[in-house]
């Protein structure tokens, strides 16, 4: 299927690894060009190796921080008017204890999972409305509606961020700016094996067992490929996704919910 974004312009957070990478690569496999940002410029520049390798489409990468004004600021530079763009984090986390949280605390993971997203989808999308074309797509967790113990405070962030967008995608759908909130679940990645690790450290239990609990409450009895995520992502990018004002797309165990 042509998705009719070839020659578009993608902007892709976190996309040295995991789902940040996945959505890059499947929306190069349509053809789009890439701008990649993560911290690490290392691991920026092997993705950008394997993408070009794969896709043959141009790769730019920025090494910045998205979670400061200087990082968004260098962003910007390098990609002022995409097409696309996949606000991802990328900040991987460990559950903790609400009690011995202070308000800096709070404040740090409202900034890394609201205000940093906020803040490019309020300086990207004026242009894509005056372009008559954007397609904005955040990836938060299905945890948001399905809140764990342990992650109060970035679920509280994601949340807000979710209505924020069910909001921004109602008014900026006359423009042909599509919003959406990608909400996965249980994927194969280093950030999901981090939160196993901490889940397992907090349970006083191992690893693999936390792995074989969490498959077990899967529908599907597997985690999730990245490419899924990536492959939604893309068709939520499509030139063809311009009437979708879905705000949510839930995975859970390799099962998509729109919610609308």
């Amino acid at each position: 299927m042509d998705l009719g974004i070839k020659g578009r312009h993608a902007l892709v957070c976190g996309g040295s690894r995991g789902l940040g990478e996945a959505c890059a690569r499947s929306l190069a496999k349509e053809g789009a060009n890439l701008t990649i940002v993560a911290r690490g410029a290392e691991a920026l520049e092997e993705a950008a190796a394997r993408l070009r390798a794969e896709t043959g489409v141009a790769v730019q990468i920025v090494a910045a921080d998205v979670n400061t004004e200087e990082g968004r600021d260098a962003i910007l530079a390098a990609c002022p008017a995409p097409d696309i763009l996949v606000c991802n984090p990328g900040v991987r986390q460990v559950p903790g204890n609400f009690r011995e949280w202070d308000r800096a605390e709070w404040l740090y993971w409202w900034d890394v999972h609201f205000h940093s997203s906020m803040e490019l989808i309020r300086r990207t999308t004026p242009g894509m409305c005056e372009r008559k074309f954007g397609r904005v797509v955040s990836i938060s967790v299905s945890f948001i509606k399905f809140p764990q113990i342990g992650f109060a405070h970035s679920h509280a962030a994601r949340v807000a961020l979710s209505g924020a967008i069910g909001s921004i995608a109602r008014e900026l759908i006359p423009h042909n700016v599509t919003v959406n909130t990608v909400c996965p679940g249980l994927f194969d990645t280093d950030a999901l094996r981090t939160n196993l690790h901490g889940h397992a450290a907090r349970r006083g239990t191992t690893y693999e067992a936390m792995v074989e609990d969490r498959i077990a409450g899967c529908p599907a009895g597997r985690f999730a490929d990245p490419s899924e995520c990536g492959d939604l992502v893309a068709y939520l990018c499509s030139a063809q996704a311009g009437f979708m004002t879905a705000q949510n797309i839930v995975n859970d165990g390799g099962v998509y919910q729109g919610l609308f």
